[in-house]
């Protein structure tokens, strides 16, 4: 290899970990979730110091009135405002929802850049709630929303307030019977430490080598272990690791200053952004093209599949780590929601010490191997067959592809899957044209530029098959929920969404069986599914309330509203569904 050729080698590893490291932010960098008005990620980490958390900026105070009725007060932070009609109270039962009425006092008339003419409130909001069933303590879902002139639109927040009319005491609690929240596995917040989360999260880590997304990656550099020199593999070793951590690190970082500018968002927010699993499936594309020899980047100084799976050189090493980051975000591994969600109620210090035990556990594998030199004599010795595994790993890299257009089908119609499948056939094409002469490079770039262009292209999500559309099984809404359990209607809520791999699983393996469906109905259970393909704040705001910061989520109510809902693990079975139901049937 030439200077020339090593440089440019160099620098390709660099600029493909560069645009990795971007990929994992891409969504937020340029573009906002799916009809929700939202301040950029750029906007955020700029404006992070400016920017108050959402209760911050609204302080709630709430008191009973000597004619009996409810005054809620906001104290508005300088430079916010509250939505006139985004208040909404609602209470324990629909009797009692449909006799409170809100009087509102004069608002200022504005044209909002989120909602256009509305009217809103700056420094304080002073409402009076009518309280037509005032004769016995009421719990309240006190819902606004606001934006700051600076251009943060937070999603809509709910406060519950318990209100004793008589003793005139109106005091904060939480969803229900003003128990303690429930943490994913049923006990109440406080028994999560941070000793237990670092393990949950370091055991997600290693579960995640084994999921399609990333093994046909980490395979191939685990074998080139097999021979060389000890010391280089165990560098190369704690280069990976040092990928891995960096980038889970990034990401806790990059949650954490969405939260401090007042937008909750968890693990996989990326993939509720059309544009990066249409982006996502083009990576996941080019990398079994390059396996199986048909794309080669620069000719001669960067062979992709060699370059990111094989490459000798330290960056090489922190590359792979760095893309097996990249390629896990479609995957979910149990025990990761409940410490993932623990992390991002922590201060930032705990929160970045999960998220760097979760890369930890994810480059385990590798290290061990590059340090024990045991383990690599275990190994296949190099060969030909290595060029055939090479192509043979390929397939699961497409049919990933595959699945992700099928995904982004999902969130923006099946023209957009269309529009990104011609996409990916003109990104191969133009890379395969850049390896000639002048004239074929100029079509190339052209294919290239028009493969952006067509991944572009959305269409009618309305032409997407909802799951709620199944035989038996109802779409979620906080208002569908409530109804149903005030009623004395057991309800199991599914919180899923095409891209996470673990709630496809547990649908096909077991919630949408023959056997569950008579299950569920003989024990007399609503099923409710809360498709969170695309961003919604309220499923958030449900994910968030029930300890998880990722998906999937089961909940499962019994017939009594004051009872403690039941939380499943992420990883189900046909048991363990059966024996919750055991415990809500009449």
């Amino acid at each position: 290899m030439t200077g020339r050729d090593a440089i440019l080698e160099s620098a390709g590893r660099w600029v493909f970990a560069c645009l990795a490291m971007i990929t994992l932010t891409f969504p937020l960098l340029i573009t906002s979730p799916p009809g929700h008005a939202q301040n950029s990620l750029a906007q955020a980490l700029q404006q992070q110091s400016e920017f108050l958390p959402v209760r911050e900026a609204y302080q709630l105070d709430g008191a009973v009135t000597a004619q009996g009725n409810l005054r809620l007060y906001w104290q508005i932070a300088e430079g916010y405002y509250l939505y006139q009609h985004a208040f909404k109270v609602s209470g324990d039962t629909p009797a009692i929802s449909e006799g409170l009425s809100i009087t509102f006092p004069p608002a200022i008339d504005k044209t909002d850049e989120f909602f256009g003419d509305v009217s809103v409130y700056y420094e304080e909001a002073d409402l009076a709630v009518n309280l037509a069933h005032a004769d016995s303590p009421l719990t309240l879902a006190i819902t606004y929303q606001g934006c700051a002139d600076a251009g943060l639109c937070y999603p809509p927040e709910t406060e519950h307030l318990r209100v004793n009319v008589a003793t005139g005491s109106v005091s904060a609690t939480e969803p229900g019977s003003g128990s303690p929240s429930p943490t994913p596995d049923g006990s109440v917040a406080s028994s999560m430490t941070l000793l237990l989360a670092l393990g949950l999260a370091f055991l997600g880590g290693l579960v995640l080598n084994a999921m399609p997304c990333v093994f046909p990656i980490l395979s191939l550099k685990v074998l080139s272990f097999a021979t060389g020199d000890a010391h280089e593999h165990r560098r190369h070793g704690l280069a990976y690791l040092a990928g891995v951590v960096s980038s889970f690190v990034l990401i806790a970082g990059v949650l954490i200053s969405l939260q401090s500018a007042g937008r909750w968002v968890g693990w996989g927010f990326q993939l509720q952004s059309t544009g990066f699993v249409i982006g996502l499936a083009y990576l996941f594309a080019l990398m079994g093209l390059s396996l199986s020899g048909l794309v080669l980047f620069g000719g001669r100084w960067m062979n992709l599949g060699a370059g990111l799976a094989t490459a000798p050189g330290m960056q090489g090493s922190f590359f792979t780590g760095v893309l097996a980051v990249v390629v896990a975000s479609p995957c979910t591994a149990p025990f990761m929601g409940s410490a993932l969600g623990y992390a991002l109620t922590q201060p930032p210090l705990a929160a970045l010490a999960v998220f760097a035990s979760l890369g930890v556990g994810m480059a385990a594998p590798m290290v061990a191997i590059s340090t024990s030199n045991t383990a690599r004599r275990w190994l296949p010795k190099p060969g030909a067959w290595m060029e055939t595994l090479k192509q043979v790993m390929a397939f699961p890299l497409y049919l990933t592809a595959v699945w992700l257009l099928w995904v982004a089908g999902k969130q923006s119609g099946v023209d957009t899957m269309a529009a990104a499948a011609a996409g990916l056939v003109m990104l191969a094409l133009g890379l395969i044209l850049l390896r000639g002469g002048l004239t074929a490079r100029m079509v190339g770039i052209a294919c290239v530029i028009s493969a952006v262009l067509l991944g572009g292209v959305r269409g009618d999500p309305s032409s997407s098959f909802s799951k709620a559309g199944r035989e038996g099984v109802v779409s979620w809404s906080p208002d569908a929920l409530q109804s149903l359990r005030v009623q004395g209607t057991p309800v199991f809520v599914d919180v899923t969404a095409d891209w996470c791999i673990t709630c496809l699983a547990n649908e096909q393996a077991v919630l949408f069986t023959d056997t569950m469906t008579r299950a569920f109905e003989q024990a007399g259970v609503t099923y409710m599914v809360a498709d969170w393909t695309n961003y919604d704040p309220a499923i958030g705001t449900f994910v968030r309330e029930h300890g998880r910061n990722g998906i999937p989520l089961y909940v499962l109510y019994a017939g009594d509203l004051n009872s403690a809902p039941t939380i499943l693990p992420q990883l189900l079975t046909t048991n363990i569904v059966m024996d919750a139901l055991d415990g809500v049937a009449p």
